[in-house]
């Protein structure tokens, strides 16, 4: 008996299951139907908001000269020499105070050796050409060069010996840099997609600048603009990365819900554990310039717009995840597809969250020294309001996180199973599958079988059986070659000459 091997699929055939990670496949009117019933009136409402609350730019207001609020020119250094620090009555830098006597006076300071006296001249503004000096003592921590391009303040009620002062170094050229490399990492790995990850991370910059910061200046409620604001963000990123396709619907309608998890709680611990929001300077400025902000909503709108990126990678995955788990094995449920791709899932927030805390570890490393030179207790630092704020804002987030895993997971379980066209392939294979089946069955049976007046294949009406190669019977087939490209053996285990 022969056995005989499955040939290639014919053309136009599909494969049982695919490997790839490809566009995810059509899905039926229906189930399109049922995603954009949800999501137009949603997409339509982020427009309406948008539209209510645009802002039309920042409003004006006189400089106060402090902080950021300061007039800023370009400069650059022209020449740097040593001069001493008593001919030139130099101060210790900003923040030192120098040493005391036992009863509390002052103590001059010591020598310290030599200062720096820069020429700085300024390269933009009205006052372009014009020189003034900068005195730099030995335990400044900057120094500068000769050549070196420096960002001067402009104090125009100050006397005109002192109306530009040296605020920081110019780092244009390094950060462009910085992000050109940056670009072309995301291109070159990611391709057509990288691009229109940069591209949608340009229109988010976009909407957080033109939208979201001049809203809240302007004197609209702070949660208000961060959720329509960040609703906007979301459909543009997931969309333009991600493609108009189901598995990118899923994703933002779950990440929409876990936003609304993270208004939520933040809105109710923050005012359990009465923050403020006013915990440093910037903030405390701000406020000056436009007490009709409201800071603890400023707090939370801060707290939903960090939460928004780390939920789109969550969110995203756990649907591609399904929708591969569904394109590699049809047969399965939604309650089978959902146990599984939760095994994905609890893997990445393990991981993530980590990243979320140590990420704010490393940001407010500073601080915890302080605390530690303190020598506070944990307890202590933990509850003190700078600290609270923070561990609020990181595990609200990661609250927010958590949950959107399961919620995004079990959505796109339900949707994907309850796709009419997927479930109609999946029937129409198996069903061709076993006709197919059933057809070889048949053919072989029939060939097996007895015919009229004869038996076995090749028997004539009435006379006897022939065989290949006997007389008066059909001539022997040509033999295929083998791998190799010789002649295969025939029965007697020889070789077959062409």
């Amino acid at each position: 008996m022969t056995h005989t091997e499955p040939g290639p699929p014919p053309p136009g055939s599909s494969h049982g299951h695919s490997h790839g990670h490809g566009p995810a496949a059509p899905v039926s009117r229906h189930l399109r139907k049922v995603i954009a019933a949800v999501l137009i009136p949603f997409a339509a409402a982020v427009v309406v908001g948008l539209l209510a609350l645009w802002p039309g730019g920042a409003p004006d207001h006189e400089r106060t000269g402090v902080g950021f609020d300061q007039q800023t020119q370009q400069a650059r250094v022209t020449k740097v020499e040593e001069v001493d620090c008593a001919a030139v009555n130099a101060q210790p830098e900003q923040g030192q105070q120098p040493p005391t006597s036992g009863d509390g006076s002052s103590q001059a300071p010591p020598d310290k050796g030599n200062c720096e006296r820069a020429a700085i001249q300024v390269t933009t503004g009205k006052d372009k050409g014009r020189t003034f000096p900068a005195v730099v003592t030995p335990d400044a921590s900057r120094h500068y060069t000769t050549g070196q391009k420096v960002v001067v303040a402009y104090a125009p009620k100050a006397p005109k010996e002192l109306q530009y002062s040296v605020t920081d170094v110019d780092r244009t050229f390094p950060m462009a840099l910085l992000a050109g490399l940056f670009a072309l990492a995301v291109i070159a790995v990611g391709r057509l997609r990288g691009l229109f990850a940069l591209i949608a991370l340009a229109v988010s910059f976009g909407i957080l600048i033109l939208f979201i910061l001049p809203a809240i200046l302007q004197g609209s409620n702070p949660l208000l603009v961060a959720v329509v604001g960040g609703s906007a963000i979301m459909l543009i990123a997931l969309y333009m990365c991600h493609g108009l396709t189901a598995r990118t619907s899923v994703a933002v309608v779950g990440t929409l819900v876990s936003l609304l998890l993270i208004g939520l709680l933040g809105s109710l611990f923050i005012g359990w554990a009465q923050l403020s929001g006013n915990t440093d300077d910037q903030t405390g400025l701000v406020h000056g310039l436009y007490p009709g902000i409201e800071i603890r909503g400023l707090l939370l709108a801060g707290v939903i717009i960090g939460s928004l990126g780390v939920l789109d990678d969550v969110t995203v995955t756990q649907t591609s995840a399904v929708w591969e788990l569904k394109q590699a094995d049809p047969s399965l449920g939604w309650r089978q597809l959902y146990v599984s791709a939760m095994r994905i899932g609890r893997d990445h927030i393990a991981s993530v969250v980590n990243t979320l805390v140590l990420a704010y570890a490393g940001a407010a490393l500073p601080l915890l020294l302080l605390f530690s030179i303190a020598r506070s207790d944990v307890g202590t630092v933990a509850t003190s309001e700078i600290v609270a704020e923070e561990i609020v804002r990181t595990l609200v987030g990661s609250i927010g996180l958590v949950a959107s895993v399961p919620v995004t997971t079990l959505l796109a379980a339900l949707v994907v199973s309850a796709d009419r066209t997927r479930s109609k392939a999946a029937g129409e294979t198996a069903g061709a599958a076993a006709l197919g089946t059933g057809v070889a069955a048949g053919a072989g049976s029939a060939g097996a079988g007895a015919g009229p007046t004869g038996a076995g294949a090749g028997a004539g009406p009435t006379g006897p059986p022939y065989s290949p190669g006997a007389p008066g019977g059909p001539p022997v087939p040509p033999a295929a070659p083998d791998e190799r490209g010789r002649p295969s053996r025939g029965p007697s285990g020889r070789r077959r000459k062409r």
